[in-house]
């Protein structure tokens, strides 16, 4: 008689009937393999997106900051802006990095003209004119006399076969130097109008070289020793003549450009025998309310900064782009941004009452700002221009330093660099499930194998278990 339990043995030890999941045993044992360098990989990709986003918010809120105050500095009412108290005669500003004061007195006699020149009529725009080249020589023209000024150089144009009058006033606007010209619809037809810059040595006269059998250009000529008429002569060049304080002075433009610390002038109009009055705004109580704006707006920045480059939490901790940054904020009030202002005079955000707190917060002590403010008005509204000194210069100098693609240190690039890092971790995990896969299907390859074997002894087995059970029923 044959044991039961011996061919129960026999069949377990074969597998036959283990119900066994061949497929997924196959696709469990690779997930193993791989799985602490998926996880890793996993983790990476998670911390860089992590790093990518928080270094991404605080170069955004940094940039949006430092171009707020650019806008702010650059609206003028935080530095010493003039004005005027006839806006008709002049249009008064500072110029970029200066500070003005007190009062002045401006008279204008008589603005700087251009000179005006036409042509005799022709039927149209289209009337060809001829060929050869216009010269137009500058000094001080009227309809009586012309004086060359040496020192300027002369202009010739040259003028193609079949020229017309836009031609002509075309290759005149190509030169771009000294005259300009436009063809005028006049009641009497079609004349080509010259126009000089201002200044009373910008006048013109204008000679004509002919190409042979192409006569015409001579009509368009016009030099008052010569014969010019007169009467093409619409507007005589010359100086704007006015007097600030009660002194005469004169300009070759409108445009006058400083004429005292802080002043500049650009005329608009005459007043003769009324002198008008200008004076500068006082900007202390915007710039104490810009202080307080200033200091709000960098703790947010550090909001978003600190937190970032804990040492012991932070996911820019070890960033040198983002260290950077933060050591930059933390010099800032201590940093000297008025070089070059006089003895005694500030030279430091410290000096207006900025400080940064224990937590690396910025405070603002608002009775030390106004005390510099009463003693030097003029020392403070001088550090809010956009000059190349100043706090908007201390500030932008800070952003370009940390958007900078160019200085492996700094925030834009270690956000590159975090980038770079993602894209080869991405491409490791790729690499990573391709490995995983063609070890799954290699062992489901070898387990279709062993399972068609075991199908194999599992008929083999059920043949010796007919056998047995025969013996033991004859017995």
């Amino acid at each position: 008689m044959v044991d039961n339990s011996i061919s129960s043995s026999i069949v377990t030890s074969l597998g036959a009937g283990s119900g066994v999941d061949m497929s997924a045993l196959a696709t469990q044992l690779a997930t193993a393999q791989y799985e602490d360098r998926v996880t890793r990989l996993t983790e990476k990709s998670e911390t860089l997106e992590t790093q990518i986003s928080s270094a991404s918010s605080i170069k955004n809120i940094l940039a949006q900051f430092v171009s707020a105050l650019g806008d702010r500095v650059r609206a003028g009412d935080l530095s010493a802006q003039p004005n005027i108290a006839n806006s008709a005669i002049a249009r008064v500003s500072s110029p970029i990095g200066t500070a003005g004061s007190g009062s002045y007195t401006l008279e204008v006699e008589q603005l700087a003209r251009a000179q005006t020149l036409t042509s005799p009529a022709f039927a149209g725009a289209d009337t060809v004119v001829g060929a050869g080249s216009l010269t137009f020589r500058f000094g001080t023209a009227t309809a009586s006399g012309f004086t060359e000024d040496s020192g300027q150089t002369a202009l010739t144009v040259d003028l193609d076969s079949g020229s017309t009058l836009a031609d002509v006033a075309r290759a005149i606007n190509a030169q771009g130097a000294g005259v300009t010209a436009y063809v005028a619809q006049t009641t009497a037809g079609a004349q080509l109008v010259f126009k000089g810059e201002e200044g009373a040595l910008n006048g013109f006269i204008v000679e004509a070289v002919e190409t042979p059998g192409e006569e015409g250009l001579s009509a368009l000529a016009w030099d008052p020793g010569s014969g010019g008429a007169p009467s093409r002569l619409l507007a005589v060049s010359g100086d704007a003549s006015y007097k600030l304080d009660g002194l005469p002075m004169t300009s070759a433009s409108n445009n006058v450009g400083e004429v005292a610390p802080g002043l500049a002038l650009e005329l608009t109009g005459t007043n003769i025998g009324s002198p008008t009055t200008i004076g500068f705004k006082d900007p202390t109580e915007a710039i104490g309310s810009m202080m307080d704006d200033l200091v709000t707006a960098l703790n947010e920045v550090l909001a978003e900064l600190l937190p970032a480059t804990d040492a012991l939490t932070g996911e820019l901790a070890r960033d040198p782009g983002a260290r950077a940054l933060r050591r930059a904020f933390q010099e800032l009030a201590s940093a000297e941004i008025m070089p070059n202002a006089p003895a005694g005079a500030p030279r430091t955000l410290a000096e207006l009452g900025l400080s940064t707190q224990r937590d690396g917060t910025f405070a603002l002590d608002t009775a030390q700002l106004q005390r510099v403010l009463e003693a030097d008005p003029e020392s403070v509204t001088a550090m809010f221009t956009t000059g190349v000194n100043g706090v908007y210069a201390k500030l932008y100098s800070i952003e370009r330093a940390a958007l900078s693609t160019s200085n492996p240190a700094s925030l834009a690039s270690s956000i590159s660099r975090y980038q770079s890092q993602t894209s080869d971790v991405a491409e490791a995990l790729e690499k990573v499930a391709e490995k995983q896969e063609n070890l799954r299907a290699s062992l489901a390859s070898r387990f279709s194998v062993a399972d068609s074997r075991i199908a194999a002894s599992q008929s083999t087995l059920t043949f010796l278990q007919q056998q047995i059970d025969a013996w033991n029923s004859q017995n």
